[in-house]
């Protein structure tokens, strides 16, 4: 890996943000895992970033929009950055993702990363940051002053698209390392911060708001080039859509359900319990993917995809998971050959003893263009 990675990298002034700041309105947008997700006790990093622009700025009015999800990857950012994070014309987004993508393979996490920049910078009215904090495998590369995986390539694709990032975790770890902040204080478990951490990570965020929109002379600033460069990987998923429910054929006991305290991320679940239920669909696209309400009660499935063999699922149900709730994304196949697909699906329990139940709530159908 690359060595002597400072911990902020200017490549894109905020020169559009500052404008927003002086007519008197900015909406920031979070997206990434539960170190950046909105918190009831408040603690995360984004707040004490949302509070210094608000002291910086108090003219301006600050809108946040927080899409951030724990135990969440880039792949399902980029099926939920229209709705998300597009459609409610964030000005300014923070790209949290290095932790929570850690263990995907290095060709997919790429594609997903690209793919979500790639469909964020789209349009040309928003600015981007990416924030890399810290997770306990960095520990290795970073006691040797090198840069962890995860982090090398985002910076590959940040400095191809012109973005500036910030390296929070090593901002910690020198905290850390200075005597300035004990271990527990920043990571009691290894991976999330208390409040000291969360604040660590957030002044060095501040660090560098604080240079582009105040101690950088305006007569400095150069306009953005707003023009989206060309792919680095041609497999990026930028092009992704959602297929709508109604497009499903389903065979015995379903409900569509509104589900705004256990999934609040999620307009409706496709849901059943009974064992042996199917559903089925065609689609038009190069992969497939499922998002799901999950926990320790959900059901497995099996699938048959072109009339291929048929796959039955296996999914882990990590210790810290609860019953349902967590908001994870299942991948059929992103390597398809461009056409039509047909899909066809049933309901099992599982047959494990940490299958528990046999919830079936399909929260998206992604598709890959």
């Amino acid at each position: 890996m690359s060595v002597l990675l400072d911990i902020i990298q200017h490549r894109n002034n905020l020169m559009d943000v500052r404008k927003k700041l002086q007519l008197g309105h900015l909406t920031v947008g979070f997206v990434g895992g539960s170190i950046t997700a909105d918190s009831r006790d408040a603690h995360n990093w984004p707040e004490p970033v949302i509070r210094w622009l608000v002291e910086a700025f108090p003219l301006a009015r600050i809108s946040v929009e927080n899409a951030a999800i724990g135990a969440t990857g880039s792949d399902l950012a980029v099926f939920r950055a229209s709705r998300d994070l597009i459609n409610r014309q964030c000005d300014l987004i923070f790209i949290e993702f290095v932790v929570n993508d850690y263990n995907t393979p290095t060709e997919k996490r790429m594609r997903a990363r690209e793919g979500l920049i790639r469909k964020l910078l789209a349009g040309g009215d928003c600015n981007l940051v990416l924030v890399y904090t810290y997770c306990q495998q960095m520990y290795e590369a970073m006691s040797q002053d090198e840069v962890p995986a995860s982090i090398h390539e985002f910076e590959l694709l940040a400095e191809h698209y012109g973005i500036s990032s910030v390296w929070a975790g090593k901002h910690a770890w020198n905290e850390v390392r200075l005597g300035r902040m004990v271990w527990d204080e920043w990571l009691p478990d290894g991976l999330h911060p208390t409040y000291r951490g969360s604040l660590s990570y957030a002044q060095s965020v501040i660090s560098f708001l604080e240079r582009e929109l105040i101690l950088t002379p305006i007569l400095e600033s150069v306009a953005p080039n707003k023009h989206l460069a060309a792919p680095l990987n041609p497999n990026h998923w930028e092009n992704v859509a959602l297929l709508p429910f109604a497009d499903v054929v389903l065979e015995g006991p379903w409900t569509l359900k509104r589900s705004t305290v256990v999934m609040p991320w999620v307009d409706q679940l496709l849901c059943t319990s009974a064992i042996g239920a199917k559903l089925s669909f065609s689609f038009v696209g190069k992969g497939l993917a499922f998002v799901f309400d999950f926990g320790k009660k959900s059901a497995e499935f099996r699938y048959r995809l072109d009339g291929a063999d048929e796959i039955t699922t296996y999914r882990e149900r990590p210790d810290w998971c609860n019953d349902g709730g967590w908001l994870q994304i299942y991948w059929i196949n992103d390597e398809l050959d461009e056409g039509s697909h047909d899909l066809e699906l049933e309901i099992v329990h599982g047959n494990r003893p940490e299958c528990t139940g046999s919830n079936f709530h399909l929260a998206m159908i992604g598709i890959l263009k």
